[in-house]
């Protein structure tokens, strides 16, 4: 079965953000660059939390926009029919994301034994970091683009 929720135009997913809403962007100006309805909203002044495009799927959602201090600061993925730029996405291996990006570092997955962060930055230099995550076989099973601190936290908004 394959889930056909919302999902971004091509290409509107780059290093710098999403469409015209660049890292560093207000809520508003990500909600103006999806268009259509999102959910969430800060549990806490400044906090972290998610947009999420609705309808969300039965597994929660599929990809969703990170809000923190107030500004855009990572777009999480966890489906294979929305590429990252560059062309990585999940489903791919491990070996298909170095073919992709030039010099990713790989780390080991904080909770998954065996598992890895692969993480590739910006190939025109760019502040934008896209992170893989794979399973203990080298499979991707999600990705995120953001900006450090943020792209590197491990339980998103946790």
């Amino acid at each position: 079965m394959t889930d056909t929720g919302p999902r971004p135009a091509e290409g509107a997913i780059t290093f710098a953000g999403f469409g015209p809403a660049h890292w560093g962007a207000s809520e508003e100006q990500v909600r103006q660059a999806w268009g259509k309805d999102l959910d969430g909203a800060p549990s806490e002044p400044n906090g972290c939390y998610y947009l999420f495009p609705t309808p969300r799927s039965e597994g929660g959602f599929r990809f969703a926009f990170m809000v923190e201090g107030g500004h855009f600061s990572r777009l999480d993925v966890r489906v294979p029919d929305i590429t990252a730029p560059g062309g990585g996405r999940v489903g791919m291996t491990t070996a298909q994301i170095h073919d992709l990006y030039k010099g990713v570092a790989e780390q080991k997955h904080k909770y998954v034994e065996g598992a890895m962060n692969l993480r590739a930055t910006d190939p025109d230099g760019g502040p934008g970091i896209a992170v893989f995550e794979t399973d203990a076989t080298g499979k991707v099973t999600a990705w995120r683009l953001g900006v450090p601190p943020q792209v590197d936290y491990v339980e998103g908004c946790s």
